[in-house]
């Protein structure tokens, strides 16, 4: 998908869209060992090798919305991404994002922030991740710098 072809779709395609790839990419990454949960573990990650960090998602759910900390971690995060020209979203789904990127045998209990890391070999190669870094282009040129994506329901 071409840049143009991301500024002609409709608003509502374009979210579907970016959430479909996102669970894509999400299982992909899971699969290829290149995820890290957790804002403790995300922030390790960035400080010792930002150059591996190729994706960033931020979750929020409502119990923890008035959570200063957590904030003030998220912006944070938000601020490094920016400086490394990272992609990041939020989504608001956090259950459903720990369904995503968690097993049966252990829950993630803070799945808050999400990274999704190239392999040690190097990049991999995803059309849907390569969808997410449009959509999060698109979302800049509209002003919108942390986009916000609906996973899809299961």
């Amino acid at each position: 998908m071409t840049f143009e072809e991301v500024l002609i779709q409709k608003p509502t395609e374009r979210a579907q869209c970016a959430g479909t790839a996102l669970e894509e990419v999400l299982v992909t990454a899971k699969d290829n060992d290149s995820l890290t949960v957790g804002v403790y573990e995300c922030a390790k990650v960035m400080n010792l090798d930002p150059d591996s960090v190729s994706f960033c998602v931020l979750a929020m759910d409502e119990e923890f919305e008035c959570d200063i900390a957590l904030q003030i971690h998220f912006t944070l995060i938000q601020s490094f991404c920016f400086d490394n020209d990272i992609s990041i979203v939020r989504v608001s789904d956090m259950q459903r994002l720990v369904e995503i990127v968690g097993d049966k045998a252990e829950q993630f209990e803070d799945a808050h922030c999400v990274l999704i890391t190239n392999p040690a070999d190097g990049s991999w190669e995803d059309p849907a991740l390569e969808k997410l870094h449009l959509f999060c282009e698109e979302s800049r040129h509209l002003n919108d710098w942390v986009p916000e994506i609906s996973l899809p329901e299961r």
